[in-house]
């Protein structure tokens, strides 16, 4: 239900006043109207705020509707000002309307009152619905630069961590099992595992992540993202983890699910300023066709449900309405772009999930997503795999990267593995490299994919037409560099970075296999 229209009513005749109440009621505009009659009364009451409308006489003993006008168009632009006057000539009306006034009714005509003051209200809707949208252009403006700033860390990040990671495999793989130094290695390995996996979320928030849908244990995912969760929500705020005993595997892209599932910590956290009890269960459900159909657009049969639920505030009918909307959101301006459930959908039916949602204002809220459960064994992970163990090779490689310090550890890498390596630093010189090779043929070329002077797209494009049987493998942060978002031709490859020399090597001999 609409709130009242609050005017303020400069007027010194009490009786003229109490027409304009009575012409106002009689046009069933809801209104509550504070009638004064001073300068000092004007002013204070709009200083006092939740005017929505001003309505004046024109000429009062010490005070005049000219004088009111420029005071509310000075200090309360964005307030509706309407003259309501026994006499204005029509130069005084022309000067009113320059002083900002909406409109001007005489009294000897008040049935004009009713439309004057819907059209200027209607003006004024407009005009909120205007800044709504400015709000909003400029809030996607924002996060498209903050994606880019995200995306561009994130893909110089990823080639510190590829050095990183690279040369601890390295070191593992010269040092003995009974070394007391590798369990220093693997540690270092391990951390840079962790910053890779937040590279990631840059990359997912940015929306230049490559999607690589993989099977996962829910449980496993939820453990793993345990300590970051922590570190999101407030200290007066307890978290419950309830994983469910043997719960399913899911198919989807792991860093869309840490995403997931921080959006939705996020908004229980903002939910219980207070503090409360933040739960996140696991659980296996097989769901009937009356309960997909209970839940618009679910599917019927096996699936794999997480659950997070507050004890916040909860959300009335009119909101839960609109929760999945881009830019809807009920927290104060600056503290929400209303874009992470829009987000948290998304990405739920990108896994071939829905999401169902149970709220009530002051009781909490539940948010249930269910993901269709696979049966596959998860992928097995690379760093329980040390270099070594890997198929080795005799075939001449070209690597090419701008990154001198990733092109080192890159052919130190795959030498290792026994390649012949020929370095270049851009796509430029690596068809020189190319073309100026005598030996045995290059059969495969590992690229960057953004580089100075030309890039490895570009690069082999050319190469393919002096060498059509050349195998290429490209590495880069992001699909969009690549040209990868489809199926890749027959003797492509795409490796997301950072990469693990164990994830290099096995990609490498099994382009060159195929």
């Amino acid at each position: 239900m609409n709130s009242p229209l609050h005017i303020l009513h400069l007027e010194d005749d009490l009786n003229d006043a109490a027409l304009v109440r009575a012409t106002l009621a009689e046009g069933k505009i809801d209104c509550v109207v504070n009638c004064v009659q001073t300068r000092a009364g004007f002013v204070d009451a709009l200083e006092r705020g939740g005017i929505d409308l001003v309505l004046a006489d024109f000429s009062l003993p010490a005070f005049d509707g000219l004088a009111a006008a420029e005071v509310v168009r000075t200090g309360w632009p964005l307030i509706p000002f309407i003259l309501v006057s026994g006499t204005l000539g029509e130069e005084q009306a022309v000067d009113s309307l320059k002083s900002g006034a909406a409109d001007y009714v005489l009294k000897a005509r008040l049935f004009r009152l009713i439309p004057a003051v819907r059209r200027a209200m209607q003006e004024v809707r407009e005009r909120a619905e205007r800044r709504r949208l400015e709000a909003q252009l400029i809030e996607v403006q924002k996060m498209e630069v903050i994606g880019q700033l995200a995306s561009g860390v994130a893909h110089d990040f990823s080639n510190i961590l590829g050095i990183i990671m690279g040369y601890s495999e390295l070191i593992m793989s010269d040092l003995g099992a009974d070394s007391s130094l590798r369990r220093y290695a693997e540690e270092i390995r391990h951390a840079s595992d962790r910053a890779a996996r937040l590279t990631g979320q840059l990359l997912v928030f940015s929306r230049k992540q490559t999607v690589q849908p993989e099977v996962m244990e829910l449980n496993e995912a939820v453990h793993e993202l345990d300590k970051m969760l922590r570190r999101l929500i407030d200290e007066h705020i307890e978290l419950i983890l309830l994983p469910g005993e043997r719960a399913g595997r899911i198919l989807a892209d792991a860093g869309y699910m840490g995403q997931l599932l921080m959006n939705l910590v996020v908004n229980a956290r903002d939910a219980m300023p207070n503090g409360g009890k933040l739960t996140i269960a696991t659980e296996n459900v097989t769901l009937s066709e009356n309960d997909a159909r209970e839940l618009k657009g679910g599917n019927s049969g096996e699936c794999v449900m997480l659950s997070v639920s507050d004890t916040g505030t909860g959300m009335t009918d009119e909101v839960k309405a609109h929760m999945f909307e881009a830019f809807f959101t009920t927290k104060p301006a600056g503290k929400g772009t209303g874009l992470g459930l829009a987000t948290c959908k998304t990405i739920v039916a990108q896994s071939g999930g829905f999401i169902r949602v149970d709220s009530e204002a002051g009781k909490g809220t539940t948010f249930r997503i269910y993901f269709p459960r696979v049966e596959e064994l998860p992928e097995a992970a690379d760093r329980s795999l040390p270099a070594g163990t890997l198929p080795q090779g005799v075939e001449t490689l070209l690597v090419v990267e701008d990154d001198p310090a990733v092109l080192k550890v890159t052919r130190q890498a795959l030498e290792a593995h026994g390649y012949t390596v020929l370095c270049a630093a851009n796509g430029k010189e690596g068809l020189h490299v190319a073309r100026e090779h005598q030996g045995p043929p290059i059969s495969l070329v590992v690229t960057d994919v953004v580089m100075p002077n030309m890039g490895g797209k570009v690069m082999a494009q050319w190469l393919k037409i002096s060498y059509p049987d050349l195998k290429v493998l490209f590495i880069s942060g992001y699909t969009e560099e690549s040209g990868t978002q489809g199926p890749l031709e027959p003797g492509f490859g795409f490796l997301p970075k950072p990469t693990t020399v164990t994830t290099l090597a096995r990609k490498v001999r099994e382009l060159l296999d195929a």
